[in-house]
């Protein structure tokens, strides 16, 4: 498929009939013939000749790029990308090609589950989280079982919790008849199902009135080696950690109110309704009597910002409930929020701006701002990634073509396409080390996750989000003792990437990278 003189680097998933079609073809050497042929795959004959053009210039080890683009041939079938003799790993078109996506990435939040929620991979754990509360020993035992772990490893935080458990809720109602499958026979679509075991423990997480667990278990558990989580040797021994700022008044409302309005609408559940809404608004009165954020005992996924969170509470409330005043609270923190020109578990302003302007459409400027920044980058940056390298790349990718699609909701406009097919096709294998980077998606894709439940499973981890590429200036601060060198040729000076089971920067996955893939693939999924 490729030799060390050139190498084609294609969405190795596949494009709708009416999409952009893009690839990059890479080199130290001349190329000999300056066109590209797309190859049918079962007929082995050329069917589409275009030129190869546009050479972006160097990127690692490579001298030059060019761009090749076919999105004018859009026949459904099974294809590669000829180019001087080298075939591109083989892709379909097709407007079913992303079916089955959703349904993947959900079986790894089944992995992820906690306590006595029936997950995959592994037996039922952690029955008695949490025997104590470490700052707030007042109070006594407060029950915190359930839930899902956050990553590699069996701590869980309120703070991701509540991003993955509010991005699935948003991700059935943006689109309800994509999400009907219940593959397990439930009575319930399987999205709404795995939401329901977030909501459930952030209604634990909320232990008394204007408190919140927001963590569970300290970092001993990163001491015990790999282990099953129902053989965790702390199984008896996993602390709670009490803490509540805006920024998680923000989410907790925000999550709860739209659990409320989907079990009424979908379920007529007036008792689950009744129940979410009540500590929906309780949470939200205290927002004027806490800090700003919430310090994380362990540092890990500490919050900077609140504003947004609390405009997406806020909004959220007023939807339900119709009560002006939580709208005009939504505005206010929404217009003080901005745009954060990012994405990340931690920067979602554009969920809010995305409700407020359904009610006032000026709000979607906010989000174009986002997009205008984004769109910048990718013309500037020979694969097309709208943003910069960081510490979960793929999931600030992700929230790139989720804002992409927001906006092409609002205003039903081509105009931010590119960018977002761009990210999609990144994160499919458009990229410098030709990988996909989930899990089993692909002809070429990670498979030494950082996971103690793949490692012990024989590498078997359905649906996973690689954190991805991530910048050698946070690298060289990680003494990481990798053995997995297939991707180090693609790695350039500044930005590498490591399918090592040892990596827990660019090879971890985590809830909420998955939670933003679900959004972004359902929107290319047809109709269920």
């Amino acid at each position: 498929m490729q030799n060390d003189g050139l190498y084609i680097r294609v969405n190795q998933v596949g494009f709708l009939p009416t999409d952009i079609k893009t690839a990059i073809v890479f080199t130290n050497d001349e190329i000999k013939k300056n066109h590209f042929n797309l190859i049918n795959t079962k007929t082995n004959k050329e069917i589409f000749k275009g030129e190869i053009k546009d050479n972006r210039g160097g990127w690692g080890n490579y001298k030059t790029h060019f761009s090749i683009d076919f999105s004018e041939y859009n026949t459904i079938g099974e294809y590669q990308i000829e180019v001087d003799g080298v075939k591109s790993f083989p892709f379909t078109i097709s407007p079913n090609v992303y079916n089955g996506i959703v349904d993947s990435l959900l079986l790894y939040l089944k992995v992820q589950r906690c306590g006595p929620t029936i997950p995959l991979l592994h037996e039922v754990c952690h029955l008695y989280d949490s025997p104590r509360i470490e700052n707030d020993k007042e109070f006594g035992v407060v029950d915190v079982t359930g839930g899902w772990h956050d990553a590699g490893d069996y701590i869980k935080f309120f703070s991701t919790t509540a991003y993955t458990t509010y991005l699935l809720l948003f991700s059935y109602e943006f689109d309800p008849i994509k999400f009907q499958t219940d593959n397990d026979k439930s009575g319930a679509p399987d999205i709404l199902e795995e939401a329901r075991v977030g909501i459930d423990w952030l209604l634990r997480a909320n232990y008394a009135d204007g408190k919140f667990i927001n963590q569970v278990q300290d970092m001993r558990d990163h001491e015990q080696g790999f282990r099953m989580p129902e053989d965790d040797q702390l199984k008896f021994d996993r602390p709670a950690f009490s803490g509540i700022g805006k920024n998680q008044i923000g989410m907790f409302a925000a999550v709860m109110s739209l659990a409320a309005k989907i079990w009424k609408e979908r379920f007529n559940d007036m008792d689950y309704h009744n129940k979410c809404l009540t500590v929906a608004e309780n949470i939200y009165n205290y927002r004027n009597n806490v800090p700003d954020v919430d310090v994380v005992p362990s540092g890990m996924y500490q919050d900077s910002r609140y504003l947004g969170k609390l405009a997406l509470g806020a909004i959220e409330l007023y939807n339900v409930t119709k009560k002006r005043s939580y709208l005009s609270d939504a505005v206010a923190y929404a217009d003080s929020a901005q745009s954060d020109y990012w994405w990340s578990w931690g920067d979602i302003n554009s969920l809010a701006h995305y409700k407020l302007a359904k009610v006032y459409p000026r709000f979607r400027n906010y989000i174009l701002n986002n997009l205008v920044s984004f769109n910048y980058v990718k013309a500037n940056s020979i694969f097309g990634e709208g943003a910069a390298f960081t510490w979960g790349t793929t999931n600030t990718l992700l929230g790139v073509a989720l804002q992409a699609i927001l906006y092409k909701k609002l205003f039903r406009t081509n105009e931010y396409d590119s960018l977002l097919i761009f990210q999609r096709d990144y994160i499919l294998g458009k990229n410098p080390w030709g990988t996909t980077f989930i899990s089993n998606i692909g002809s070429v894709f990670p498979k030494n996750f950082h996971s103690q439940i793949s490692y012990l499973n024989g590498g078997y981890l359905p649906g996973a989000v690689s954190a991805g590429p991530t910048p050698e200036e946070i690298l060289k601060n990680y003494n990481i003792p990798r053995k997995e060198t297939r991707f180090n040729k693609f790695n350039s000076d500044s930005v590498k990437f490591y399918d090592d089971v040892a990596d827990y920067v660019t090879n971890e996955p985590t809830i909420g990278s998955n939670a933003t893939a679900i959004f972004v693939f359902s929107f290319f999924q047809s109709k269920k």
